[in-house]
């Protein structure tokens, strides 16, 4: 790796680039800004984004800051190990295809994660600026965004080359981004690819659980057809598992499978009440809205509206769901987390756009019971207040019950939005396979693959939660593992 990228980076198209403009005179520009929808124009719309993306002036001149580092450590923190400075660097000379091409090289979903990943956490953090200079990192997300919205709209879209036909079937079960990574890779190598998603809809968690006012539909349905013309196939409404067993596709000839089957099962809070109607999971409020189309008025799906909502969690998904609230009406939308702001796993950048859009912030507050109307619904929820205590073993400081602190809230809807376990239908299937005590799967964390050597895993299933990205960094290390699992058992075979 770091041969390859040492001959890239001899390159004299990008020797010339770092001479055209002196390093000083780099480091002195100021990070750029993205525009975004006013606020109180975008919550009257569930699909319109709230980020703009940059022009071309504002990206070139955000990849002139980039350094070209002769040890560029934002690969290191990027999951899917893309060529950062090699496609920023395409982008500050104008190729900005071949800067597209750069980002598909090693991600099958650019325009998706340079949408909805946590660069402030990986690659960016990594960034020269950020280590040494003490310095705002480059704008490595926005300009992942730019270059492949780029070449989207410009009707020229590339698909990565892909080997020779190998006649090996293997499946991909899920579809969400581990699924979707894991098939571009093992279609690039050759292999027969089928991807068995049980929706109606291919996407997985980007299109059933994050909202269009932060990653639209049709940008993913065309990282999607990208993929099909790669040759990956996709086939609906196929539980597996109930549609057919594992031991079916086996004799279809099926000789690997890697399972990303998320982690769709709700957690709830077990307190009094909350059983009540309007309370309800995260995962079932964002499906109904994003999957369903229940926000239309020309679809009848039902959802449950509410003037005074509240939304229980700290997280990216618990800022979806109550920006979402906030869109389908809502004149009081809360978010109740029982930790301080500083603690709270959102993206900095979700957080922001909540409170540009009224969103109440009630921190350091915890949900004790819930009360319901003579018709069962729920009419209000008691709180009490905490205060921070010593750090537990994440490191955050643990939150701490005040005693005689509880009070009550007037609210119509409750979205809990606590966190997730991993659908249990696979392993049900599969007596033989090591699950941990949580219910997910077990594997080396090295090659993905599991206790059956035919099957590997990633994403939700494995970690129990987890961003896009490092989905897709487990569909990555899953197809390395597997084209190696494959190539020597056929290799044996043939012997």
């Amino acid at each position: 790796m770091k041969e390859y990228l040492k001959i890239e980076r001899d390159q004299e198209w990008r020797d010339q680039l770092r001479k055209k403009i002196k390093n000083k005179e780099r480091t002195t520009q100021e990070r750029v800004s993205m525009t975004s929808l006013d606020p109180m124009e975008r919550i009257k719309y569930q699909d319109r984004e709230v980020n703009l993306g940059l022009n071309m002036e504002q990206a070139q001149r955000e990849a002139s800051r980039c350094m070209d580092c002769v040890n560029p450590t934002c690969i290191e923190g990027c999951p899917v190990s893309i060529n950062i400075p090699k496609f920023i660097k395409n982008i500050e000379r104008g190729e900005v295809l071949e800067a597209a091409k750069t980002l598909k090289e090693t991600s099958a979903l650019p325009a998706v994660c340079g949408r909805v990943c946590p660069q402030e956490k990986q690659c960016e953090a990594q960034c020269f600026y950020t280590l040494k200079l003490k310095k705002e990192p480059v704008a490595i997300g926005y300009l992942e965004r730019f270059a492949a919205d780029f070449e989207q709209q410009s009707g020229a879209v590339s698909v990565p080359e892909t080997a020779p036909k190998k006649q090996v079937k293997v499946a991909a079960i899920g579809s969400g981004p581990a699924s979707l990574s894991f098939a571009g890779d093992m279609i690039k190598l050759g292999y027969d690819v089928t991807v068995f998603e049980a929706l109606h809809e291919v996407g997985g968690v980007l299109k059933y659980g994050i909202p269009e006012f932060r990653l639209p539909n049709h940008v993913v349905d065309v990282e999607l057809e990208s993929l099909a013309k790669m040759g990956v196939k996709f086939e609906r409404n196929f539980i597996v598992g109930r549609t057919a067993s594992f031991d079916d596709l086996k004799a279809e000839g099926y000789q690997a499978f890697f399972v990303a089957s998320g982690a769709g099962l709700p957690r709830f809070m077990n307190i009094p009440g909350e059983n009540y109607n309007g309370i309800l999971s995260s995962n079932e409020y964002l499906t109904r809205v994003n999957l369903m189309n229940a926000a239309k008025a020309d679809f009848d799906t039902p959802v449950l509206k509410g003037q005074n909502v509240a939304v229980i969690g700290g997280g990216n998904t618990a800022m979806d769901s109550v920006r979402t609230a906030k869109r389908l009406g809502a004149e009081r939308a809360m978010i109740i987390y029982r930790r301080s702001r500083e603690e709270m796993p959102a993206r900095v950048e979700e957080v922001l756009h909540a409170e540009e859009e009224g969103i109440e912030f009630l921190n350091l507050n915890n949900p004790v019971e819930y009360f319901a109307d003579e018709n069962g619904r729920v009419s209000k929820m008691r709180v009490q207040r905490m205060e921070l205590g010593e750090p537990d073993a994440s490191g955050r400081r643990r939150p701490v019950v005040v005693e005689g602190s509880e009070y009550d809230i007037p609210v119509d809807v409750v979205v809990v939005a606590i966190g997730v376990s991993p659908n249990p239908l696979v392993p049900s299937e599969l007596p033989e396979l090591k699950v941990s005590r949580w219910g997910t799967i077990e594997v080396d964390p090295e090659t993905m693959q599991s206790s059956m050597p035919e099957l590997f895993a990633g994403g939700d299933i494995v970690r129990g939660g987890a961003t896009v990205i490092l989905a897709m960094g487990d569909g990555r290390k899953a197809a390395a593992g597997m084209h190696k699992y494959l190539s020597q058992k056929n290799e044996t075979a043939a012997n």
